[in-house]
Parts: structure tokens; C-alpha cells; sequence
């Protein structure tokens, strides 16, 4: 007789199809992955499977030998070393990917490399160097995470504002050819060391001094490698070119390069664009029409963090670097120029009472506390006490500013996947923006279960199915035979967000296991103490 495959595996077989037709390399490897196993390492038995292409959960059973999924499907006759029966009513996920994420720092210290924070919320992977910070070299931090080991994985981007840096410092002008033969040097030499494309950040300095042009050429490098252009944008409200230009220069670079584009932590901020996220998805529609990949990421707050001096300076202050910044507001004239672009700035981002300050080491007594407040305190007005605070330092800010209609609009569109843009702050250090604890849990429970904005399957697939394909991460964010083991088994029930903007050092809640590589880093709630992670890099 024939033989006919089980048909508890015929589905996710179609499906291991589909993915090889548009993933090329995985067929194979898939393919043979697929056979039916002798004896499984590890099996999860039982659960709803959410297989991150958005699809409905079905029942069925998870088998792992190894670092990968072997079998999908009825695998009650297939013995196993261990079996995990899971409650009738746990889904069972790929891990979730951080699109953007600062955690790339926090993991390369003894506390953070455990990355519990982000396993607490399902994070098996983060993108980390994002918005054009991080090193230029890409080796010695991949050395850092594999010498000490690491609970999540970690994917790298080549960072534009580090590389502008490594070559033109803090100058406000074009590069020559030499220097700009030598950027493109650094971000071939980041994507040929693995990275998954390129980060920008032209909102900050020193990537504010770059032009588009600058943008597309650094981007042609990484389309010889198939990478990504990851932005964040010139202008998230109307500081200098606007929301709808720095959306517009997204996509000239996606189409200069023929790259997907992807606009990071997408968001209309402050009350003068409030209102524009129609805007910017008709766009980013039309884009996608036109045959330009565009997409973009988002965190599920209407507050965004960055530093006070990012917020509030003109970028053109920051020339030079601090000293520069410094010698300017020592001259009246200057100071006087800047004041005003300082009140100006405030007022986009709807004024003192909306910014709340979550580190500043040289007083650590601000944290938590508003702006408004401080400036009360020392009988300032607030422009005036931003500057006397920034002349001491750079102080980290939380900023109350944007609309949650816009928030909730742009969530729901098919090509927005999820990111936290959270960090792994040392504990007690500051008063840092919740979403470094609670975004993808915040998500599940605000979004799906309490307001229904999205479906479950749909919000899974912004998490997981959907980073893996805008990366082209050919064995990721999907559960079929040949993908890594990254799971997360969660009881939706019980998934929780409990930091807030005051108390932000609480651990999600509801993640019942995650497998990172095929190794229990949360087992039955509790961390196992493993650090599976890998750095991986892109085929």
C-alpha cells in the first residue's frame, strides 16, 4: 500500500509547503524534519495551537527533539523521553519577536543576560541596535552574549546613527566620498557578520545630519544581502519635515533599494498630528499597491520614551556634541534661540505635565516626578529648568503623547507587527516606561480581550508569523515541522500586565512555558535559570 500521511499532519504539511514556496532554503531541511519521529525529546500535549500565520487554533500536539520542531499534529502513539500535558484551555504559540528593542545592552550585563523581563512577557527573540544606535561592531557584541550566555535570542541590525558616528562624529553636514565609500564599508562588513538590515534613526543626532540620499545609497549595501530598513523617522509630529514627509522617506528608501521598509514604532505624536494615522496607513497602503514592501512596528501605550534632550533640543543645539551644546547656551543670543525652540517643543508634546522623567543619575530624586513639578520645585519655568537639566546631563524621559485612536487605528492594520522599544533596566534604576515589562501581555489582555481590537490568531500573527517574514527569518514564528522550538504556552486567562508608569518593575503574568531553542526557560510559571539563547544570523 502507499503510503498516507497521518491526517492529524496533513494540514501543517500543506502549510510547511506554502512556507518553503515562499521562503526559499527551508523546503529541504523542513522536509526532512518532517518525518515521522522514533522517540521525542520533548512533547506538549494537548494544547490550542496558534500557529502564527494567523490562522484559528486547532488541537493538537507539539513534538521537539533537539532545538526543533520535529511533528505537528495527533502524536499520542509517538513515544517521548518527557511529555508536558497542558490544560484544555492553554494556547500554545510560536516564541514571540521583538521587532525593536533595547535590550541589547541590558543582556550583555550578569543580571540582564537572564532576560527575564522579556521571557516573563513570551519573548523568545529580539531585534536589538534599533533606531540607528548600538555598535558598529557587530562581533565583539555577539562575542559578549555567547561568552556569557543568554535567555533569549538576540538579532542584530547594523546601526546608521553608530556608523555616521564611527566616521563624521557629530558633524552637521554631507559626507565626502571617502567618508561615505567608508560607511558603506561598515555596513557591509555588519551584514556580512550577520545582521538582519539596517537601523536608522534620523530623528536623533547624529542621524538628524544625514539626508535620503545618504539613506538609500547605505541601503543598497544591505539589499545585496536581502536585509531590511528598520526607521525611526524624521519626524513623528511636526518638529521640522512632519509626520507625512518622514513617512514619504520610508518609502523612497524601501523602493531606492528595493528592501523592505519598515516603519518602527509607528505613531502620530503629540496633539498637533493627533488624527494623522489615517494618513499614514493610506499611504503606507498605497505604497504596498505601488509593489513597495512596506510595514511597520508598534508598542500598545499611548506614552513613548526617549531622552528630554531628543524631545525638546533643535537638532541643530547638538551639533559638536555636549560641549558645543553647552558653549551655545552660554551665549545669550544663542541660549535665547534655543529657549524658544524648547518652548516650542513642549507644546507638541502637549506641555510639562506630559513628561515624566524615569532616569537622571546626576539627581536621582526627579524620577517618577513631571516636569511641571520639577520646575515648580525650583521656581522655574519649565523651558528654563529643561535646560538647567541639560546642561547636567541627559535625563530619560516617559512622554504622555498620543491618542489612543490613533493607537488603536494603526494596530489594526495587517502590517503592523509588535514591538516593545523597552529596555532591561538594572532593578530600581529609575522609573522606566512599563513597556519594557508589559507590552506583549498589555497587548493580549487591552487589546483582544478587553476592547476586541484584534482577533487572538491576528494579534499572535503580529508577534510572531509576521516579523518572521518582513526578516525573512526562514525558521521562526511559526509552528510547523523544521521550525526552531521557540514556544510560549500561555493561559489567556491569566496574562497579565501589572507595571505601570509609576511601578513598572512588576513581571507579566499568564506565560505558563517558553521554550527557547527547545529548552525550558519558563517551566510551569517559574524560570528554569537556562539561557538558551543564540545570536542568530541571517543565511
Amino acid at each position: 500500500m502507499p503510503h498516507r500521511t497521518p491526517r492529524a499532519l496533513r494540514l501543517p504539511l500543506v502549510r510547511l509547503l506554502l512556507l518553503a514556496l515562499f521562503l526559499p532554503g527551508v523546503g529541504e531541511a523542513a522536509g526532512q524534519a518532517a518525518q515521522s519521529p522514533d522517540t521525542l525529546d520533548l512533547v506538549l500535549r494537548g494544547g490550542r495551537i496558534l500557529d502564527g500565520l494567523g490562522n484559528p487554533w486547532f488541537r493538537g500536539d507539539v513534538g521537539i527533539t533537539g532545538d526543533r520542531i520535529v511533528a505537528v499534529g495527533d502524536l499520542s502513539r509517538v513515544p517521548a523521553r518527557r511529555a508536558v500535558e497542558l490544560a484544555e484551555d492553554h494556547y500554545v504559540a510560536p516564541g514571540f519577536i521583538d521587532t525593536h528593542s533595547h535590550a541589547g545592552g541590558g543582556l550583555g550585563t550578569p543580571a540582564g543576560s537572564m532576560a527575564e523581563p522579556l521571557l516573563a512577557q513570551g519573548i523568545t527573540t529580539v531585534f536589538v541596535n534599533p533606531d540607528g544606535g548600538g555598535p558598529v561592531d557587530l562581533v565583539a557584541q555577539r562575542r559578549g552574549y555567547e561568552t556569557r550566555g543568554i535567555g533569549v535570542n538576540v538579532a542584530q541590525f547594523v546601526p546608521h546613527g553608530s556608523v555616521r558616528g564611527e566616521v563624521l562624529g557629530m558633524a552637521d553636514r554631507a559626507p565626502s566620498a571617502a567618508e561615505m565609500d567608508r560607511m558603506r564599508s561598515l555596513v557591509r562588513r555588519g551584514m556580512e557578520e550577520g545582521a538582519w538590515g539596517l537601523s536608522s534613526g534620523p530623528f536623533y543626532a547624529p542621524g538628524s545630519f544625514s539626508d535620503t540620499d545618504e539613506l538609500v545609497e547605505l541601503a543598497r549595501v544591505v539589499a545585496e544581502f536581502g536585509g531590511a530598513y528598520q526607521s525611526h523617522i524624521r519626524d513623528e509630529s511636526d518638529y521640522t519635515v512632519g509626520l507625512m514627509a518622514a513617512v514619504e522617506e520610508v518609502v523612497t528608501v524601501a523602493a531606492g533599494a528595493g528592501i523592505p521598509g519598515v516603519v518602527t514604532h509607528v505613531k502620530a505624536l503629540g496633539p498637533p498630528v493627533w488624527g494623522f494615522s489615517l494618513a499614514v496607513i493610506r499611504r503606507i497602503e498605497a505604497a504596498r499597491a505601488a509593489g513597495i514592501e512596506l510595514y511597520a512596528d508598534q508598542y500598545p501605550y499611548i506614552a513613548s520614551a526617549t531622552g528630554l534632550g531628543a524631545a525638546l533640543l533643535p537638532r541643530w543645539a547638538e551639533a559638536g556634541g555636549r560641549d558645543s551644546l553647552n558653549a551655545r547656551l552660554d551665549d545669550p543670543a544663542t541660549r535665547a534661540r534655543v529657549r524658544e525652540a524648547v518652548v516650542e517643543n513642549l507644546a507638541r508634546r502637549g506641555g510639562a505635565d506630559r513628561i515624566q522623567f524615569r532616569l537622571f543619575e546626576p539627581e536621582p530624586t526627579i524620577e517618577g516626578r513631571t516636569l511641571a513639578d520639577v520646575a515648580r520645585e525650583q521656581g522655574r519655568d519649565a523651558p528654563d529648568a529643561a535646560l538647567q537639566l541639560l546642561r547636567r546631563g541627559s535625563p530619560g524621559i516617559v512622554s504622555f503623547n498620543m491618542d489612543e485612536r490613533d493607537v488603536q487605528l494603526l494596530m489594526a492594520q495587517p502590517w503592523t507587527m509588535t514591538a516593545s522599544d523597552g529596555d532591561l533596566p538594572e532593578w530600581g534604576a529609575g522609573v522606566p516606561h512599563p513597556r519594557s515589562y508589559g507590552s506583549f501581555p498589555r497587548k493580549l489582555r487591552t487589546y483582544v480581550v478587553e476592547q476586541g481590537v484584534l482577533s487572538l490568531e491576528a494579534a499572535i500573527r503580529t508577534m510572531t508569523g509576521l516579523p518572521a517574514s518582513v526578516y525573512r527569518m526562514p525558521d521562526r514564528g511559526r509552528i510547523l515541522p523544521g521550525m526552531a522550538a521557540d514556544l510560549v504556552v500561555f493561559d489567556l486567562d491569566e496574562v497579565r500586565d501589572p507595571a505601570t508608569f509609576t511601578e513598572p518593575y512588576q513581571l507579566s503574568e499568564g506565560m505558563v512555558h517558553v521554550l527557547v531553542n527547545g529548552v525550558p526557560a519558563v517551566e510551569g510559571g517559574s524560570f528554569s535559570g537556562e539561557r538558551p539563547g543564540r545570536v542568530l544570523r541571517r543565511p
